[in-house]
């Protein structure tokens, strides 16, 4: 495939998009656990739809997934579990801080953690500094932080505006103190996803040997990762389940079962469509430079998801401070995602 990386920019700007999307459905389920409603669209985000696509996107599919070998089918499923853990701590997080906060918090580990590691390991790393596109791409991944940062203060100044209570009636559970606990852990642990798509490079390049077109390489990759992600919710929303006696919010005729259902699996397939066009939109990156896709990735994530926080209401009753230091984060957000995709253009 030829590289294009506005092409490439664009698509991972859709998948920020339906990312910072998912969790919108979620909020419209009632009478509902929140552990019943995340395994509900866990199963459509992990186990249906990327079975689906790859069915329809890998030929001899079957083929592919029985030529892995054991160290990696082990090693993309072990880090597709880790994964799965920041996916529970991350829900808990939007959970604590709202859809805005939440994501800079979470988002921000998962930045820094995906984008810069996978170059280190594979000792890349300090060859970006020996080029004008690699020193290009680390200038918009240190933009991308600071914004970060300008986010994360726009947070902490809302909860002081808001005097620590839910005097706004938008978030009822807001909590700073665990939101930043799982907050930081759902980032950490969620930089796994990148490692493990680092991971199964040889199952792509076996899917495209195989016939697969290199725009969907990483559809069979995902299936493994998710397997190992869906591995980890089950147990932990079971547990929940059982704990918190919502066994029965599956099955129960009180409230509205059909449309719970439904809100949680376009939850899912919403939530799916993030690394399908993830995928996609680094397939069209010079392969150099593909480490920036999860920076590109999280960019989009951040932006979007506090566009949707003001849409909430979840910034309603804060100072221009706030404002003015969401504005600042958006913006340097958004402009290194310019700057990234300016380093792509110089390297290919």
């Amino acid at each position: 495939m030829h590289e294009d990386p506005a092409l490439g920019i664009f698509l991972h700007a859709i998948g920020g998009l339906a990312a910072a999307s998912f969790y919108i459905p979620l909020k419209r389920i009632k009478n509902w656990g929140w552990e019943t409603g995340w395994l509900v669209s866990g199963v459509a985000a992990w186990m249906i739809v990327p079975m689906l696509v790859a069915v329809l996107t890998v030929p001899h599919l079957m083929q592919v997934l029985s030529s892995m070998g054991t160290d990696d089918f082990v090693g993309t499923y072990t880090f597709g579990v880790l994964w799965g853990i920041g996916a529970v701590t991350f829900g808990l997080t939007m959970r604590y801080l709202g859809i805005a906060l939440g994501m800079a918090i979470a988002l921000g580990n998962t930045a820094a953690f995906g984008t810069l590691i996978p170059p280190i390991v594979a000792g890349t790393f300090t060859d970006l500094f020996k080029s004008t596109a690699g020193l290009t791409i680390l200038s918009g991944v240190f933009l991308c932080l600071i914004g970060i940062v300008f986010c994360g203060l726009a947070g902490v100044r809302k909860e002081k505006d808001l005097g620590g209570d839910t005097k706004s009636g938008v978030l009822e559970e807001f909590d700073l103190k665990k939101g930043l606990v799982v907050g930081v852990t759902a980032g950490i642990l969620s930089a796994c996803f990148a490692f493990g798509l680092s991971y199964g490079s040889d199952i792509a390049k076996i899917s495209m040997e195989l016939g697969t077109e290199s725009l969907w390489q990483n559809s069979a990759v995902l299936v493994v990762i998710l397997w190992g992600g869906f591995t980890t919710n089950l147990l932990w929303c079971g547990y929940l389940n059982y704990k918190n006696k919502t066994l029965g919010d599956y099955t129960s005729t009180k409230g509205k079962l059909l449309p719970n259902y439904l809100f949680a699996t376009l939850a899912g397939v919403i939530w799916y469509c993030q690394f399908m066009f993830y995928g996609n939109g680094s397939s069209f990156l010079p392969e150099k430079y593909k480490f920036a896709s999860w920076t590109l990735h999280m960019a989009f994530i951040i932006f979007f998801s506090n566009i949707w926080g003001i849409y909430l209401h979840e910034w309603k009753g804060v100072s221009s401070r706030v404002y003015v230091y969401l504005g600042i984060g958006l913006s340097l957000v958004l402009a290194s995602t310019i700057v990234i995709g300016i380093g792509n253009a110089i390297g290919g």
